[in-house]
Order: C-alpha cells, then sequence, then structure tokens
C-alpha cells in the first residue's frame, strides 16, 4: 500500500482538531459564546470579554460560526495557519485524485471540473483564513462565497465520478458513502445559509452550528479518498508531470518504437513501396 494514503487521512484529522482548538482558545478568552448558548440578548451591559460568573450575556457579535472564533488573535493566528496548511493539501489531494483516474482510467470532463473546482476551493479558504471577518469583512465574505459553494461542487463532481468509475463492489460501496455524506452536506450548507440571513438569535446559532457539521462533512469527505490513494505510484507521478496526457497513448507509441528497434516491422511496413522492395 502507498504512503500517499497518509495524505487524505492527514487532512480531517488536521483541519477539524484544528478547528476545535480554536473555538476552545475563543471560548477561553470569551472572544465567542458556547455552542450549547441559545439565549442572547439585543445589548448587554458588558463585553463579553469582561463579564464574570456561570451566565454570560452573549449578542449577535458573539454567534460561535467558525469564521468568528478565528477572529482576534491569539486564535486567529492560529485559525490563518489552519486553513492556509490544509487549503495546501486540498490542491495536493485534488491533482493525485486527478492523475490517479487518468492512470487508471481516463480524463474525462468530470475529472478536470473535479481538479479545477477543488483548486478554486483552495484558493478562497486561503482568503478566509487570512481576512478576518471583523477587519477585513468584503474579502472574507468573497472567500467564503468562493469555498463554501466550490466544496459543495466538488464533493458533487467526485461522488458521481466515483459512480462512473465504479467496478468493484467495494468501489460502489465508497460511492453509497461518498453520495451520503454529499446530501448531508448539501443540507446542512443550504440550512446554514437560509438561517445566517434571519435576524432571530436561535436561527444564528443554528446557522453556526450548521456551518461546523457542512465542514466537518467536507473534511471527512476528503478523507474517504484514502480508499483509492493506496494505488498511487511513480506512474501516477509521471502522468502528473507529463501534464495529464492519455498514458495508453504514450505506451503504446513506446511499444512501437521498441518494435521497430528489435526490427519487427510495424503497421505501416505494408505500403505499396515496400512490398515492389520485397
Amino acid at each position: 500500500m502507498s504512503l500517499w494514503v497518509i495524505l487524505p487521512v492527514s487532512l480531517p484529522v488536521f483541519t477539524i482538531t484544528g478547528i476545535w482548538v480554536v473555538y476552545a482558545m475563543a471560548l477561553y478568552n470569551k472572544h465567542v459564546c458556547p455552542v450549547d448558548n441559545w439565549v442572547y440578548n439585543q445589548s448587554c451591559e458588558e463585553k463579553l470579554s469582561l463579564q464574570r460568573g456561570p451566565v454570560l450575556c452573549c449578542t449577535l457579535d458573539n454567534v460561535p460560526l467558525i469564521s468568528k472564533c478565528g477572529t482576534l488573535p491569539p486564535e486567529s493566528c492560529f485559525f490563518s495557519l489552519i486553513c492556509s496548511t490544509g487549503s495546501f493539501i486540498v490542491m495536493v489531494i485534488g491533482l493525485l485524485r486527478y492523475g490517479l483516474v487518468v492512470e487508471k482510467h481516463q480524463n474525462c470532463v468530470l475529472n478536470t471540473a473535479g481538479l479545477s473546482t477543488g483548486w478554486i476551493c483552495a484558493a478562497g479558504l486561503i482568503m478566509v483564513g487570512n481576512f478576518q471577518v471583523d477587519y477585513a469583512k468584503i474579502l472574507h465574505y468573497v472567500g467564503a462565497g468562493v469555498a463554501f459553494p466550490t466544496s459543495m461542487l466538488f464533493v458533487c463532481l467526485q461522488s458521481a465520478l466515483t459512480y462512473r468509475l465504479a467496478k468493484t463492489q467495494g468501489e460502489y460501496g465508497m460511492g453509497h458513502l461518498r453520495l451520503a455524506m454529499t446530501l448531508l452536506a448539501f443540507v446542512s450548507l443550504v440550512l446554514s445559509g437560509v438561517f445566517f440571513v434571519q435576524e432571530s438569535y436561535a436561527l444564528q446559532h443554528a446557522s453556526a452550528i450548521f456551518e461546523w457539521i457542512f465542514c466537518i462533512i467536507i473534511m471527512l469527505f476528503y478523507g474517504t479518498f484514502a480508499f483509492e490513494f493506496g494505488g498511487v505510484t511513480s506512474d501516477t507521478l509521471m502522468v502528473l508531470a507529463r501534464g495529464g496526457g492519455a498514458p495508453g497513448a504514450l505506451s503504446r507509441s513506446g511499444s512501437g518504437r521498441k518494435a521497430e528497434g528489435m526490427g519487427v516491422p510495424s503497421r505501416h511496413t505494408n505500403s505499396p513501396e515496400s512490398i515492389a522492395m520485397l
């Protein structure tokens, strides 16, 4: 089994653990309210960071959205690191997945679109992590507007590609798993977006929870690529080095040159001129 299996497994382990650490830091510094807090007020006498006691007064500025958890230092530094590192791993996974499909099967529109959406998602994730919502709101929302829809499109394309290439029972089982995760991610994303634009405190809080669910599902989806990455070899890297060209055509042309070098006539030697010479 190839050691490349570690790569898709490391992404959900690193990112999911990382964002929960960021949330714990934000909670400890009283920059956001706990996830289990459903009571909000329009205004509070003191800022959340200055309050004492078991019961805290929270406003909509303290909703535990993932971006809110990574807005203020020191947790903002870790949030930027997690998003930047995660985006790089996403790009590498997308590239290897693309090369593996070309090597084992052939290139197709779904495969190329999957690579493109994965890389666009990574670019949006970098913007989300490095432009905090309270200090660069427009750029942060542009990044989120790129990362969230493209990540959803990526899992849809990869689920369809899995079914298209499936031949064994295990591959069909993986397709069913990815389809279920895609549906759950879609429902979570829609509910998060719908609740986010509402004025209700409870719905805003529910939006944050569905955002967490969506991100965790997407990261776990990337982890399922460990199923295929056991087959990554040096040939896969050679396919990528050649620019994703069809390996079958290259191997056939290579075989033709080898046959000619051994004195075996190729199909082009059947021309009238060659027959006359014989």
